[in-house]
């Protein structure tokens, strides 16, 4: 049986994947909208190599059937070349079966990588990498101390299809608040047309625990979308997308309107759904308060 630091986050794609804990937390972890590495026993540290080798040895003979494997937690491309490297040769070596490895990135660290290093890693089994943008808008970027501005996620996302390799990117609806939902919405919009990802996700900005950290990155200006708000938001980003096929999905339970389709084939009917949500809420399955959720 693999052993974990707690908690532990997987993209809801990687349900069925194996989870190899080759790093601890993240190696920014700075982010005022993000809760999940906050506690003491996730600060960020890369596994040691021997006890991923014995994890990779032991899943191996696991009688659980599994394809996928993904490398967690918040950032596996931190990691050295080297290590990287050893990790896949090992998991093809031991679990040839295994058909997608995938792992969250983050742009800063993936920019420090070439595209030819990025292609080696494709050839030993990397397929899909998952990218955090959360905006294109660089002063919300700023506000919520993400250490990325448009450029540095735009090399990154060229990087990844100029590699060959797939991504998946999420943007925050509702991050900038009141103040700055317009240029939230148009400058994520303009990121993704540049950069074309593979697929592409919304969640609503939430906070569990409290609001005072992110809010004063903020100062004055935060004020938080109400429902509506969101959904002209939404309907904004959406509008103002030109992607050529790019598979959407904005139904994670975070959401209050679940929505999917594929980029731009979909654009009208997902533009419709939303303004019925907006002026025929009852023509449409709204998810309730207690439904939402992380």
């Amino acid at each position: 049986m693999l052993s974990y630091i707690e908690p532990v986050f997987r993209p809801p794609s990687e349900a069925r994947s194996l989870i190899l804990q080759v790093t601890n937390g993240c190696s920014w972890n700075n982010c005022t909208f993000c809760e999940m590495y906050t506690q003491e026993q996730k600060k960020f540290r890369p596994t040691k190599e021997d006890k991923v080798f014995a994890d990779i040895d032991v899943a191996s003979k696991s009688v659980v059937p599994f394809e996928k494997v993904f490398l967690a937690d918040g950032d596996a491309m931190v990691l050295s070349m080297r290590k990287l490297t050893s990790i896949l040769q090992e998991i093809r070596t031991k679990m040839p079966w295994v058909k997608r490895v995938s792992s969250y990135c983050l742009p800063r660290n993936l920019n420090k990588k070439s595209v030819e290093d990025l292609k080696q890693l494709k050839a030993l089994g990397l397929d899909i990498l998952f990218v955090g943008c959360e905006s294109g808008d660089d002063q919300v970027l700023e506000q919520v101390s993400k250490g990325e501005t448009y450029a540095s996620q735009k090399e990154a996302l060229v990087k990844i299809k100029q590699a060959g390799l797939r991504s998946s990117v999420m943007i925050l609806n509702g991050l900038g608040g009141v103040a700055f939902t317009e240029q939230h919405a148009i400058n994520s919009a303009k990121l993704m047309n540049e950069c074309q990802p593979d697929y592409l996700s919304t969640l609503v900005v939430s906070f569990p625990t409290g609001e005072e950290r992110f809010k004063a990155g903020f100062k004055d200006s935060w004020k938080p979308l109400d429902q509506t708000a969101l959904f002209l938001e939404l309907k904004c980003f959406i509008s103002h997308l030109d992607l050529h096929n790019t598979v959407f999905r904005s139904d994670h339970a975070s959401n209050y309107l679940p929505l999917k389709g594929n980029l731009g084939a979909d654009k009208q009917a997902l533009l419709d759904k939303l303004d019925k949500a907006l002026y025929h809420p009852e023509q449409v399955q709204l998810r309730q308060e207690w439904q939402r959720g992380l």
